[in-house]
């Protein structure tokens, strides 16, 4: 696969530490505030990103490895955004700061509201944040990205995992070609990771 012009960007904005303005998972949640995900409307995602920054917003973009070529260079493998059109930042100030830096950008943005008939924000919850982020590590390669709307029609359990490596998280247990994966759902996207049914529980049966 051959980056294009907007790839090049994004990645040029990832090595130089733009991926996340975060150390790790945990420490962006551990003050429990809410995050909004930013939908993009500008083919500019580095400079939209570089914008979040320099406005000192802690954000979150969700990457992953992929294998790509330059020119006539041997494909190499590198991290890069997996969605170009959205991002995740930390309420950690007040709604209307936030609101007001998102109508300044030069590049066009918009925080996901509840529904298109309110203007309430869409606020997530810190601990579904921490497994979203943590579920969108390049360390699970058996994962798989899907749309939000594609996400909700897909049937399932809530769980909670008791053992292996995704112990401690949540989310929908769905089936898809005879396998079985933990779907966690965000705003604007969702990711599934391959798990072992017999290493989760109801989620109501963990709460009793």
């Amino acid at each position: 696969m051959e980056l294009t012009h907007q790839e090049e960007e994004c990645m040029s904005a990832c090595d130089s530490g733009m991926g996340s303005s975060i150390v790790s998972p945990y420490d962006a949640t551990n003050d429990q505030c809410s995050w909004y995900a930013v939908r993009l409307f500008s083919m500019k995602h580095a400079c939209s990103v570089d914008y979040i920054r320099h406005c000192g917003l802690t954000y979150f973009v969700p990457l992953d490895f992929s294998f790509v070529s330059k020119g006539k260079e041997e494909p190499k493998q590198i991290l890069r955004p997996i969605i170009f059109n959205l991002l995740f930042i930390k309420k950690d100030r007040d709604e209307k700061e936030i609101r007001k830096i998102i109508s300044e950008a030069a590049y066009k943005m918009a925080i996901i509201r509840k529904d298109s008939q309110s203007n309430e924000l869409y606020e997530i919850p810190s601990r579904q944040m921490l497994e979203f982020m943590l579920m969108c590590s390049p360390q699970f390669t058996m994962k798989k990205y899907i749309t939000e709307a594609d996400a909700r029609i897909k049937a399932g359990t809530p769980v909670y995992v008791k053992y292996g490596s995704l112990k401690g998280m949540s989310g929908k247990l769905v089936r898809q070609n005879k396998k079985y994966f933990l779907l966690k759902e965000v705003p604007g996207m969702a990711v599934m990771i391959k798990v072992s049914r017999w290493c989760c529980v109801p989620l109501e049966e963990e709460k009793n």
